[in-house]
């Protein structure tokens, strides 16, 4: 007797939150829970390179900040190695290369320090130019988005990216590139992600 098939449904998706912070950073939210949270120190004290801050707000199709968001950040060292097996060669002690960022409450801004990372190797596509990589989830989005952030004072590895030279038009390009300045003598990288509307970040698929 042949026996009946029984179809699973499939479950239903659903958006990041409301809780963002108090479940992926619940020491920004004022909760006490781990006795060290996961992702504050991204680089360590012993990383060479150069000391860069990365700033930012994220932004909805509106133009106004988004505060309950959560960005994971992973990038390579300043030499353009990962801390992963296959990352390239080893990294300096303390060095993570990942992070969770979550904006002030009351302004949206976000930021973080690190070293600048290197030129890194691709995986089939050739050398890649100095980048972060960012994957973004807050309220009202149903899957994380990916992202880069490449550095406006690398025009010539830019120009020779390949997954940059992937986007068509220079004015998408131009969502990707932060923009560095000096304040207090520290360096710092504006990096403003805008999840809608006129000059929309690029997302990448996973």
């Amino acid at each position: 007797m042949p026996q009946k098939l029984t179809y699973l449904r499939e479950t239903a998706s659903q958006t990041a939150g409301p809780y963002v912070h108090i479940g992926l950073a619940p020491g920004a939210a004022g909760f006490d829970i781990y006795r060290q949270e996961l992702g504050h120190e991204i680089a360590g004290p012993d990383a060479k390179g150069e000391r860069i801050r990365v700033e930012g707000r994220v932004m909805d199709g509106m133009g106004a900040p988004i505060k309950d968001v959560l960005l994971e950040v992973w990038q390579a060292d300043a030499a353009g190695n990962y801390a992963h097996p296959e990352g390239g060669d080893p990294v300096e002690d303390g060095f993570r290369g990942w992070g969770r960022v979550v904006p002030d409450f009351e302004t949206g801004e976000w930021g973080f320090d690190t070293v600048k990372p290197g030129t890194t190797r691709g995986r089939n596509v050739g050398t890649q130019a100095p980048h972060l990589n960012f994957w973004i989830v807050a309220r009202g989005i149903n899957l994380g988005l990916n992202t880069r952030m490449y550095f406006d004072d690398e025009t010539e590895a830019n120009a020779k990216d390949p997954v940059l030279n992937l986007i068509e038009w220079e004015n998408r390009r131009g969502t990707l590139v932060a923009k560095r300045s000096e304040r207090d003598g520290a360096v710092v990288y504006r990096f403003d992600i805008r999840l809608q509307g006129d000059d929309e970040t690029v997302f990448f698929d996973t």
